[in-house]
């Protein structure tokens, strides 16, 4: 990095962190209607911050949701061309009563901001743009040509921006994206994250007799739909950890050894992991694979819930009509959800208890991704990563999902940098939610860096 873009970053922190607060101010919570005015506010905040960082084409994109936000600097012709992505909604601050600063107040308290979306997103989509100002600024240009892409509904599930780069190929036509919404496994560790498991979300609905029923008049002889649903769930898994759905693993690629190799360098204590992060007697799973494994390249079975029959005080002996059951399978790359979908399906139909009738709706499906670090962009991200951490970059993936990165590959055909600045103890979706200070400040660096980097 040039002494010149370091110097600006550092001499104009202070105010990049007055305006960071300022958009924590807004309560721009996606999921209460009651916040509608708060989501447009942070918009136009954005946007407006995008004009001033020296965008162009500045818009907002107006749907049935919260706004999209685009823009786009195009003058760097022969380079390659980085979509950034970002998300200005939050999630509720709820509960109040545990937050030990109001959610909405940023607060600074031993280098860290303090307020409900400093880290998920609002902090780490703003590092883009003050790493683009910052570069307009002092070189009077960017070094490649660069598209922002920025959504309010992320939190509740993104469904505008899945439609829109559906539909907008050419407008959004890209060499990489770039998305920091993710953490690096440990302070001053340098992390990319190359994997996502993709997710098959389901509903399993159980009917056993056409009404409740009176256990002492039709016990031992009339379906339990309650008991028909537990019966059945517990076959997807047996003992060990393994599923028992026909076909679960045929697809499952094994990580490579340099991944195995860079996932054994990571600081981890398995024992420190069951205690501080799990709080459980014992890790289940697939015991003949380490946990990394189990975490991040291993399809699961998970059980979210189970409603019905009587729950509620004193008794009441009712043999229930109607179970249901929320239910997943977390994919690897290279898992197909519609194959995972009929296999369940067929064990479903299999598996069912006599006198119970199961239905199975999907409720929400997407697969698995994995991106070659051998790509260019990723590369050089690394090597960005490295030089302002003063530390090797590692390769990690994630258990969880992020459907925009499985959008930008199905239609844009590109791959996705996940270059995340929050910590693991940063508390998204919690009270009390956290960003470093310090990471904001190399977070801008890095992305600026590799900008310079991806340029030459």
């Amino acid at each position: 990095m040039s002494s010149a873009l370091n110097s600006y970053i550092e001499d104009q922190q202070p105010r990049f962190l007055d305006e960071l607060k300022e958009l924590l101010r807004i309560p721009s919570v996606s999921t209460l209607p009651d916040h509608r005015a708060d989501v447009r506010r942070a918009a136009e905040f954005v946007a407006e911050k995008l004009r001033s960082a020296g965008m162009e084409n500045v818009e907002l994109i107006e749907g049935a949701g919260h706004p999209l936000i685009y823009a786009d600097w195009l003058h760097a012709p022969g380079k390659p061309t980085v979509l950034c992505y970002g998300h200005y909604d939050v999630q509720p601050a709820d509960p109040l009563e545990l937050w030990n600063s109001p959610p909405f107040e940023p607060l600074e308290r031993d280098g860290n901001l303090y307020a409900r979306g400093s880290a998920d997103d609002k902090g780490q989509m703003y590092i883009h743009i003050k790493a683009v100002e910052a570069l307009m600024k002092v070189n009077g240009k960017l070094p490649l040509n660069v598209k922002f892409l920025i959504e309010g509904e992320e939190e509740v599930g993104g469904a505008s921006i899945a439609k829109y780069v559906a539909k907008q190929g050419a407008k959004l036509k890209a060499d990489v994206a770039l998305v920091s919404d993710t953490n690096m496994y440990a302070p001053n560790l340098p992390t990319l994250n190359i994997g996502l498991r993709g997710l098959v979300y389901m509903e399993v609905e159980a009917t056993g007799p056409s009404r409740d029923l009176h256990s002492g008049g039709y016990g031992g002889a009339a379906p339990n739909a309650v008991f028909g649903l537990v019966e059945l769930l517990a076959k997807v898994k047996n003992d060990r950890g393994e599923i028992e759905v026909p076909g679960i693993y045929d697809d499952v690629l094994p990580p490579t050894a340099e991944e195995r190799a860079s996932w054994e360098s990571l600081p981890f204590n398995e024992k420190e992991f069951l205690q501080k992060e799990v709080g459980s007697t014992e890790l289940t799973g697939e015991s003949n694979y380490p946990v990394f494994e189990r975490l991040w390249a291993r399809p699961t079975f998970e059980v979210h819930g189970i409603a019905g029959g009587f729950t509620g005080a004193g008794s009441k002996t009712v043999i229930p009509a109607k179970a249901t059951a929320k239910v997943s399978f977390r994919l690897v790359p290279n898992q197909v959800p519609e194959k995972i979908v009929a296999a369940f399906e067929a064990f479903v139909k299999k598996n069912a208890p006599r006198g119970v009738q199961m239905k199975v709706t999907v409720l929400g499906k997407g697969p698995g991704l994995l991106v070659d670090t051998n790509h260019p962009a990723m590369q050089v991200a690394a090597r960005a990563f490295s030089q302002i951490f003063s530390a090797r970059t590692v390769f990690t993936r994630s258990g969880g999902s992020i459907p925009i990165v499985g959008d930008f590959a199905e239609h844009l055909k590109i791959p996705t940098i996940l270059m995340g600045f929050g910590l693991p103890d940063d508390g998204l979706h919690s009270p009390n939610e956290k960003f470093n200070i310090g990471q904001f400040e190399k977070g801008i660096k890095t992305v600026a860096h590799f900008f310079e980097l991806y340029g030459e």
